[in-house]
């Protein structure tokens, strides 16, 4: 009985996920996501990330690990749009259906894309500082990193929006690297280059905490802050004053359709090409509905405390 079972669980279908980190609470909630759909359908996960969140070399050795040791199917967060290209078709060579999410790849090997309208995600931070601000005033923007599909949408997206306003100047961009302390210090530079500036638009978790850092550090609450993704420590600083709004992406729901989405595809289901998981601009005064609650802290603990095995590696 007991060779019996053990057979059983070799033959469950693996699926790769292969985010752009582990660390930040927003990878685990993907992580808790993915679990979800891999229970759903009688499969297991492999998940694994690069250390660092800029690191496009290690992400490519570790999905050409997966497809060497021949997952059934991958899901990716291209760390760079252009570099996972390669990989993403010697998959699709291969007949490993591939799913990415969170961040766009150029190539159309690919079964499904579910993310967020990261242009919108920008456009709705620039909508927030315009009103927020009166319709007038300079602007900043502390991003990622040049060449993460996701991000740079979330900036052209504000630029784009910005320059519709007359009152509104963008004032330039710092790029923080996935490194708290080079958003912190970009955001310093920023506003020490404009004594005026009167917001600025954070483009992710490590920005948004690095952006946060600098105001606190001059005591500036006036500069208005719209940051992009919620922690705990975030929703605090919302509460507190120190952040106007946060624009919230749906992490859970981007782990559990990507992986849904390749898992139907091997089941011989056509899953849709495109899913929009939804993002939402989230103000102090929303923090008490129970439609914010559960978007800002889905229970991942029950995903990832019952699948243990399936911790990064």
């Amino acid at each position: 009985m007991a060779a019996v079972c053990g057979c059983n669980r070799e033959q469950k279908v693996r699926i790769g996920v292969v985010p752009k980190g582990t660390n930040h609470i927003y990878w685990q909630t993907v992580h808790a996501g993915s679990l979800k759909a891999a229970q759903e359908f009688g499969a297991s996960i492999d998940w694994n990330a690069p250390a660092l969140e800029t690191d496009s070399s290690r992400q490519i050795e570790i999905v050409d690990a997966m497809i060497n040791k021949q997952v059934a199917g991958l899901v990716l967060a291209p760390i760079d749009r252009k570099a996972l290209v390669k990989p993403v078709e010697r998959a699709a060579m291969a007949s490993i259906p591939v799913a990415i999410f969170d961040s766009g790849i150029d190539t159309n090997k690919r079964v499904s894309y579910v993310a967020t309208d990261n242009r919108e995600g920008g456009r709705m931070a620039a909508r927030r500082l315009y009103e927020v601000l009166g319709g007038k005033g300079k602007v900043g923007v502390i991003g990622f990193m040049p060449g993460s599909g996701a991000t740079m949408d979330r900036e052209q997206g504000f630029i784009d929006e910005i320059a519709k306003y007359p009152g509104m100047q963008m004032v330039g961009m710092q790029f923080g690297m996935a490194d708290r302390a080079r958003a912190l210090a970009g955001a310093e530079n920023m506003m020490t280059a404009h004594k005026d500036l009167a917001g600025l638009f954070a483009d992710n978790e490590s920005s948004s905490d690095g952006a946060v850092q600098a105001l606190k550090q001059r005591n500036a609450k006036h500069i208005k802050l719209v940051a992009f993704d919620a922690t705990e420590k975030l929703v605090r600083d919302l509460e507190e004053g120190w952040i106007d709004a946060l624009v919230v992406q749906n992490p859970f729901k981007m782990g559990y359709e990507a992986t849904k989405a390749v898992l139907t595809k091997l089941r011989g289901g056509i899953p849709p090409a495109v899913v929009d998981s939804g993002a939402t601009l989230v103000k102090a005064s929303d923090l008490k509905r129970p439609e914010t609650k559960e978007l800002l802290f889905p229970d991942i603990k029950q995903y990832l405390d019952l699948n243990s095995n399936a911790v990064a590696h």
